[in-house]
Parts: C-alpha cells; sequence; structure tokens
C-alpha cells in the first residue's frame, strides 16, 4: 500500500483561517453548563419516582441528551469548516489572456496553382477552418491581401463569420494584383493598434514572398509572424479560368508559362527573423500546432505568477454537507414544511440582484452576447443600448425611436442602419453622409451608403416603370369617362342592379373596388385617390419581391468593398501600393 499521498496530504494539512477556532470556546462554555445542568436533574432523579418524573419532564433525560450532543457536533463541524481545512492546491490564473491572431490569406493569381489539390486557395482556406475551429478564447481577425491589403473582419471572437466570409475570398476580386505582405503587415498593426492591443499574433498563409524586408521591416517580439507555406517545391502552373479562358494558363510577355514554386527556405527565414516559426502545410495538425507555438512576451510573465501563486483548495465546504444530516434531527414538526414553503422558485429575472453586481449596460451586453435581445432591451434605461437591442430584435421603428436624440457616430450610424431596414432610404442616406462627413474612414457608413443608394437607384427605378402604368390606366379611364359624358350620365354594365351601382358610388377613398366599378362610377377624384393607395401597395409589394430577388452574394459585397477602399486610398494621395512587375 502506497502511503505517500496520505504522508503527503497530512503534512500539507492547515487551517486556512485558523482565528475561527476561537470560537469553540463558547462551545466548550455551553458544553460545560450542560454538565452542570445534567447533575442537578440527577439529583432530582434520586428524589421523584422514575415514572412521575417522566410525566413532568418535556423530553427523557436520553432524548434530552442525543439533542445536546447533535447540537454541540454541528456547531464543531460549522466552526471546523469556517476555519477553512485544506492539504491541497489549485492552480489559479491570475489574469485572463487577451490571446489575438490575425491571419494574413494570400490571395494572389499564384493560389489558383494547383500542385496541390484542388488548389492552394481551397487547401489554404481548409487549413484557416481549422485554425478557426479551434479558437476556443480569445481575438481573431482576418485580412486579405495581394497587391494591396484589406481586412475582411476585424478583431472579434465570433469566428462563425469569419468562416463565413472565407469561403468567398478569391484572388479575382483584389483590387491591385500582386503580392505584397508588408501592405498586408500594415493593415495587421492597424488592426492591432484599433483594438488597444499591445501584443498578438501574426500568421501569414501564403505561397510565396519575395522580398524579405517586407516581413523584418515589421519584426517585433510582441507581434511574432508565423509563415504557414502553401504549394510545393516543384510549383504549378496559374490557370486562366478566372478570367473565362479554360485550359490556358498566365505566361511572361515573352510567352512563357508561368510556374509558381514554393520557396521553404525563404518562407523560413522571413518566420525566423520575425519572431516566429515556419510551417508546410500537411493533412494533419502538425503544421498548426507549430505556427500557433509562438510564445509573447506578456505568456512567459503570467505562467511565473501563476506558480508562485497556487492557491490552497479551501475543502470546509465538505463539513457544511456533512453537517446537513445533524441539523435533520434538529428540526420541529412543521419546521420542514416551512423550509419546504421558503424554497419554492421566485421569478428568474430577479433584476434587483442582478443589479447589485453589474450596471444596466453590463446587463444588455451580457444579454446580447447571449442572444437575448429582447431581455437586453428591458434591463438598461440607456437609449444608445436599448437601441441596438432593439435593432437586433428586429424592432427596427422602436430602435429608431430609441436613437433619435443621439448625436454620436455610433449613434448616427446606428440610426441609418434602423432607416435602411424601414426602407427610409432617403433618410438613411442622409445619416450616413452625417457619419461620413465627421468621420471619412468609416468603411462600413461608406459601404452601406453605396449599397443603399444602389436599392434606392432600383426602387426608383420600379416606381417609374409602376408610373408609366398609371398613366395608361388614367388614359383609359379619361376615354372611358369622355364616352360616358357623350352618352349622358354614366349607365351600368347590362345585368348589374342598382344596390351594386349605389355601393360604387358610395366608396370611400380607402377603399378599393374592382375595375369595372372604377369604370362605371364616373368619379374621377375618388377614382384617382384609389388607384394611388393600390399603387402605393403594389410598389411596396414590388419591392419586397425585388429585395427577395437580391442574391447573397458576399463574395461581390467583398469586391466592391476592397475597390472602394482602394479608390480611397488613392483618392488620399497614397500611391504606394500600384499596379507592380509581378502580377503573381
Amino acid at each position: 500500500m502506497d502511503l505517500d499521498p496520505l504522508l503527503s496530504a497530512l503534512t500539507d494539512f492547515h487551517l486556512l483561517r485558523p482565528w475561527w477556532l476561537l470560537a469553540i470556546l463558547p462551545v466548550l462554555a455551553l458544553w460545560l453548563l450542560w454538565l452542570r445542568r445534567r447533575r442537578i436533574a440527577a439529583r432530582w432523579q434520586q428524589s421523584i419516582d422514575a415514572p412521575l418524573l417522566a410525566a413532568l419532564l418535556e423530553d427523557t433525560p436520553r432524548q434530552a441528551t442525543g439533542r445536546r450532543h447533535t447540537g454541540l457536533l454541528l456547531l464543531v463541524a460549522s466552526i471546523l469548516g469556517l476555519a477553512g481545512p485544506t492539504f491541497e492546491r489549485l492552480p489559479q490564473p491570475v489574469e485572463q489572456k487577451a490571446d489575438a491572431l490575425v491571419i494574413a490569406l494570400d490571395l494572389s493569381l499564384s493560389m489558383y496553382a494547383r500542385d496541390v489539390q484542388p488548389t492552394r486557395l481551397t487547401r489554404a482556406k481548409q487549413k484557416i477552418v481549422d485554425v478557426l475551429r479551434q479558437r476556443q478564447e480569445g481575438y481573431t481577425a482576418l485580412v486579405a491581401w495581394a497587391g494591396t491589403a484589406h481586412a475582411v473582419t476585424p478583431l472579434t471572437d465570433d469566428t462563425e463569420t469569419i468562416e463565413n466570409l472565407l469561403e468567398s475570398l478569391e484572388p479575382a476580386m483584389m483590387p491591385v494584383p500582386g503580392s505584397r505582405p508588408g501592405a498586408a503587415l500594415e493593415k495587421i498593426h492597424e488592426l492591432f493598434t484599433n483594438a488597444h492591443l499591445g501584443q498578438g499574433r501574426i500568421l501569414f498563409v501564403t505561397d510565396g514572398i519575395d522580398d524579405l524586408g517586407d516581413v523584418t521591416d515589421w519584426r517585433n517580439r510582441a507581434f511574432p509572424i508565423s509563415v504557414l507555406g502553401v504549394g510545393t517545391p516543384d510549383g504549378g502552373s496559374i490557370p486562366l479560368d478566372f478570367v473565362e479562358q479554360p485550359g490556358r494558363f498566365l505566361t511572361t510577355q515573352e510567352g512563357e508559362v508561368i510556374t509558381a514554386r514554393l520557396d521553404d527556405a525563404r518562407l523560413r527565414q522571413a518566420a525566423e527573423l520575425s519572431y516566429g516559426n515556419y510551417a508546410p502545410m500537411e493533412l494533419g495538425d502538425g503544421d498548426l500546432a507549430a505556427v500557433l507555438g509562438t510564445t509573447l512576451p506578456g505568456e512567459e510573465k503570467s505562467e511565473e505568477l501563476e506558480r508562485e501563486f497556487d492557491l490552497w483548495h479551501d475543502l470546509g465546504y465538505w463539513l457544511a454537507i456533512l453537517a446537513l444530516p445533524l441539523m435533520l434531527f434538529g428540526f420541529r414538526k412543521g419546521v420542514l414544511a416551512t423550509l419546504l414553503f421558503a424554497m419554492l422558485p421566485q421569478d428568474a429575472r430577479a433584476n434587483w440582484w442582478d443589479d447589485l453586481w453589474q450596471r444596466d449596460d453590463q446587463q444588455a451586453f451580457s444579454a446580447l452576447r447571449s442572444g437575448e435581445p429582447e431581455r437586453a432591451s428591458t434591463v438598461t434605461e440607456r437609449p444608445e443600448w436599448r437601441g441596438v437591442a432593439e435593432y437586433r430584435a428586429g424592432n427596427y421603428a422602436s430602435a429608431l425611436n430609441s436613437l433619435k436624440d443621439g448625436t454620436g457616430i455610433r449613434d448616427t450610424y446606428n440610426r441609418a442602419n434602423a432607416l435602411a431596414k424601414l426602407r427610409e432610404f432617403d433618410g438613411a442616406i442622409v445619416a450616413y453622409d452625417d457619419v461620413l462627413g465627421r468621420e471619412p474612414e468609416h468603411a462600413d457608413a461608406a459601404y452601406n451608403k453605396a449599397l443603399i443608394e444602389k436599392l434606392r437607384e432600383e426602387q426608383q427605378k420600379t416606381d417609374s416603370e409602376d408610373n408609366q402604368e398609371n398613366q395608361q390606366e388614367s388614359d383609359n379611364q379619361s376615354d372611358s369617362q369622355r364616352q360616358g359624358e357623350n352618352d349622358g350620365n354614366p349607365q351600368p354594365e347590362e345585368g348589374q342592379d342598382s344596390q351594386e351601382q349605389n355601393e360604387a358610388q358610395e366608396s370611400q377613398p380607402g377603399e378599393q373596388p374592382s375595375e369595372s366599378e372604377q369604370g362605371e362610377a364616373g368619379e374621377p377624384d375618388k377614382g384617382q385617390d384609389e388607384r394611388e393607395s393600390m399603387s402605393n401597395q403594389e410598389k411596396a409589394e414590388a419591392l419586397e419581391q425585388w429585395l427577395r430577388r437580391v442574391p447573397d452574394d458576399p463574395g461581390g459585397l467583398m469586391r466592391r468593398k476592397f475597390q472602394y477602399e482602394n479608390d480611397k486610398r488613392l483618392r488620399d494621395g497614397d500611391y504606394r501600393y500600384r499596379q507592380g512587375y509581378k502580377i503573381w
């Protein structure tokens, strides 16, 4: 029998709060008092017959002794539990890790090569999906780069959104072809700065880096750069399927077919010079373990603190559990029923309890994170949070009302989104212009404005077609009216009784009579109102049908977003990343 664990536990046994043992002194005094009273009771037993004494006493001496022993044991167990007995250590994290990772996906034309099946790009996306599904904590971002670099998502803990957008990325959507990792690193450090993070990991998923200086110029121990190589040293040709030229391959100006090869040595050198790791892509997870195994300076310090501040595991709660059976002996008649009544479930909301630990905006944020926007809108009185919650819940009119007095950029942007959801396109565009006037680099506002302007243009086109149809109907109505004037008073169709004629004459503007009734009534003003009402309804239905026909094309959205960012950069006079001599 191995006694080492037992001896180790006895050696380490101690009390976390030994001063609670002083509470045993009053218990000892109670025990001495009980012994004194017991001696006095023994004198009565000597003077009074046992049958008569039993009738005079509420409990028998044996019952009284058992109850007192139970009470004393309960008190002693409770005091020992409060003293905090322990004999084992448990490591406790001193602080939560703010683990941040930015993935930079190479979207140069060489990623179309098929030296790995089905293509380099497809295999790279599969690896990134594996990384995203392994990320259980921390923040992740995705940057796409070729001749320019663009943020697909900022640093976020929502890896599912990144995975959804990843599938739509293609080299053909990049506004400037080429391969400039320096542009990607500039965008990556911009993301870290915006997130107020002083350290983080960078993972390049690429098939080549031409100029090591593009990477080493950004070397920083707080931001190690690891590289996952995609492709084979033998390389592969670049098919031109993306420009609808199947069977043809990308060539040089001299007509030679270009072969894109993986240079392991150069990629490894780039990673090592940037304090990161390199691994060629493989079928298993060994490559991911290598490139994601870089250590940040803050992590090393955190591990030392964790070893120094291991906490003793308080085992006093076990004594409290052992004391529960003893408490059952102390219950009197009816006490158990009272306890059960007190344990009836209360309102689960218990907002007053939540208010003790969190502000209302923190409660709203937690509810939104849990996917409960309806509850988030009820726990806070702050209009900006309530507006966001109501927007998430689909109550766009209520969200607009909550955000109507907000003057900040965020409130104005959210108000513009609510107006867009309500199809008030003119108001939404005005609000987006307000945001861009105060923050010209607000990419989301610019992108949403462009999308809403396109929707408004389509709506105006639909309205124009409806107006042409209404004009044609109005011409037909005028011809019918002139014919009625030539024949005298308008007459109903053959077979129409007087009741139907009266109903047609008494119809109100808000109603929708049949086409025959409109033509027979001979009342141009009412008919015009009715046609306008019907036209508005038809326009709403036509717009709804048009919106349903809008394809769910995240690739097209990302392409326009990248193009807009590139155009804005050029308008601002930044010509650093233009078409270079190498487009793959």
